[in-house]
């Protein structure tokens, strides 16, 4: 929904939340992601609640709340709210300020005061974090502290340890260590929107006398919005892939015109100095591993020799894929989409022209489309956008650019084969199957929210479920990382079930995926034949399985099929149930991975 992408207007979605949720809650019910997240809170958070709650379903979540009373949110957590621990969050979020703050240094006070009065503030949030993590072993989202709303010792407050400033610095620091040494918490920088807002309008006081809100109500779809971002973020809706514009996007000017020699771009000019800048904010997303492609009408020739120049910071290498032609952009977004094997909603169309951004939306589902004004704007649309908000950066995300070219690479290869058993051969594959490890626990979430074509039960888990199903001796888990000659693909399939309560000869399979760069390179056999292998060494006799239809997996419909199951049950909507029955001499299906050191069987 339009109204709910940045830039918003706040006030108008103030007005019209009941309206907007009407609608999304109108959509097509089957495809969001249903999740329980509590709010805790040190003031008012009713509107926050509601306005998160927009934002979540515009984003496919559909969120269900828990809210604790005004100012319980530490009681809640140490003293078990019975309601709370029936509820039994997903998320956890913990509301907090600067407000709830107590006491603050006085004029005079040492260090050793100062650093003792900060550990006293901090330590009832280490230990409620701590019984959370006991207690529910679910994500936490913690805010830290904005600024304070005045000054005592005018711009000494900030270097003097006696400043309110430096002792909310201080404790944002104990926060942040926090943070890096604990995974599965998040910190919802409100010191950083607060300032951008602009602290005097964040923190009128007029809010927190009347009405206990910790900031005004004009700052709360804000607020709510970047919450939303580590949320989603969390569940592996973030995009995966910029889609560029260049004439007046990358660089001012239009090369088919201008020529190569007079865009502006680099440091001469003020405007090439924009327009560099913007480049650079791209570039280290790649370093993020987010995808950069181009989509452009122009000469591909033009476009080459603009990204070519010497003071262009992007060159084409940094491109996986450039579209320089004239044909419809919206054309080109399906295309690019198609050729990097991921969604249309995993793209985000950055173009200088409204025109196209108008026929981007309307023709290509799902995709992003930010409203751009001038060059001036650019980082700061994109920035605040949280399009590509980072909650766990693993080594395979850091990777990704190279994954994808040597995916290229491979498809190379495969042209030059007649016989495709051939090139999966040639390919050399090396394959590690083995049970969740702790290395790997984050990619395996996250390949849990992100893998929709090769998700049969289109099951979600956060880090914190991985580690439970993972612990519980009811459970075989399975992961698999993929190498060739190529490189290393990482962690590309997950498999996890567990044994039936009543029947102990009977294994369900409560999901089963792969990322879909690996797709038709019999991986899914070697998963299927270690399962078999883990099953049959527990005494286990038929495994089920389950296919429940998306938008997005239809191409694994009868993947159960293919590896041997028979259909047993099915619905009007798809759902499908499947066994399979372990024969006392099983025929292994992988014929060309070597798994865990072992060569495939000929």
């Amino acid at each position: 929904m339009k109204e709910l992408e940045y830039p918003f207007d706040s006030e108008f979605i103030l007005k019209k939340r009941k309206a907007l949720k009407k609608t999304l809650l109108g959509e097509k019910e089957q495809s969001r992601l249903k999740k329980r997240i509590a709010i805790l809170g040190g003031s008012t958070t009713h509107d926050i609640r509601d306005m998160l709650e927009l934002f979540l379903l515009n984003t496919g979540i559909e969120p269900v709340f828990y809210e604790s009373e005004y100012n319980q949110y530490w009681q809640d957590v140490m003293f078990d709210n019975p309601e709370l621990v029936s509820f039994q969050p997903d998320i956890l979020y913990i509301h907090t300020s600067s407000r709830n703050i107590k006491d603050f240094p006085a004029v005079g006070d040492s260090e050793e005061q100062i650093e003792e009065l900060a550990e006293s503030v901090y330590a009832p949030f280490e230990q409620m974090w701590s019984k959370i993590e006991a207690s529910y072993r679910c994500p936490v989202i913690q805010n830290n502290f904005e600024p304070p709303a005045y000054r005592m010792l005018g711009n000494a407050d900030f270097s003097n340890p006696c400043g309110r400033v430096s002792f909310i610095n201080r404790l944002n620091a104990k926060f942040a260590a926090y943070a890096a040494a604990h995974q599965n918490f998040y910190i919802h920088d409100i010191h950083y929107m607060a300032s951008c807002y602009g602290i005097q309008k964040w923190s009128d006081p007029l809010y927190w006398h009347m009405y206990k809100y910790a900031c005004a109500v004009q700052a709360i779809p804000e607020l709510a919005y970047n919450l939303a971002n580590i949320v989603k973020s969390i569940y592996g809706k973030n995009q995966k892939a910029f889609v560029l514009d260049l004439d007046n996007t990358l660089w001012g000017g239009v090369v088919g015109d201008d020529g190569a020699d007079n865009i502006e771009i680099g440091q001469e000019t003020p405007v090439g100095q924009l327009y560099s800048e913007f480049q650079a904010y791209l570039k280290a997303h790649k370093d993020l591993g987010i995808l950069l492609t181009v989509n452009s009408k122009n000469d591909e020739e033009n476009a080459l020799a603009g990204l070519n120049r010497p003071d262009s910071i992007l060159k084409p290498e940094d491109f996986l894929v450039i579209k320089a032609n004239w044909e419809n952009k919206d054309r080109n977004l399906l295309e690019i989409a198609e050729e990097l094997n991921i969604g249309t909603d995993s793209l985000v169309f950055v173009d200088d022209n409204p025109a196209e951004r108008h026929i981007a939306s309307s023709r290509v589902p799902g995709v992003k489309v930010p409203e751009l004004a001038d060059a001036a704007g650019f980082i700061t649309t994109l920035d605040r956008a949280g399009y590509f908000e980072v909650t766990n950066l693993s080594a395979d995300d850091l990777e990704r650019n190279r994954m994808y070219q040597a995916n290229a690479e491979r498809k190379k290869q495969e042209a030059g084969y007649a016989n495709y058993a051939d090139y999966l051969l040639s390919l050399e594959m090396d394959a590690q199957i083995c049970p969740f490890a702790p290395v790997y626990m984050a990619r395996i979430a996250q390949l849990t929210n992100k893998s929709n074509q090769f998700n049969l039960t289109t099951k979600r888990c956060s880090q914190s479920d991985i580690e439970r199903i993972a612990e519980d001796a009811s459970y075989i888990t399975l992961y698999g990382r993929l190498e060739d000659r190529f490189g290393d693909n990482g962690v590309v399939s997950v498999v996890f079930g567990h044994r039936d309560a009543e029947d102990e000869t009977l294994f369900h399979i409560d999901l089963w995926l792969m990322s879909c760069r690996v797709l038709k390179r019999d991986m899914e056999f070697a998963m299927m034949d270690e399962l078999v292998s883990q099953c049959a060494a527990r005494g286990l006799k038929r495994l089920k399985g389950y296919y429940y239809p998306t938008a997005k997996n239809g191409m694994v419909k009868d993947f159960y099929g293919m590896q041997g199951f028979t259909q047993t049950g099915g619905d009007a909507e798809g759902n499908t149930e499947w066994e399979f029955v372990i024969p006392e001499r099983y025929e292994k299906k992988n014929k060309v991975i070597k798994v865990n050191g072992e060569l495939p069987t000929a």
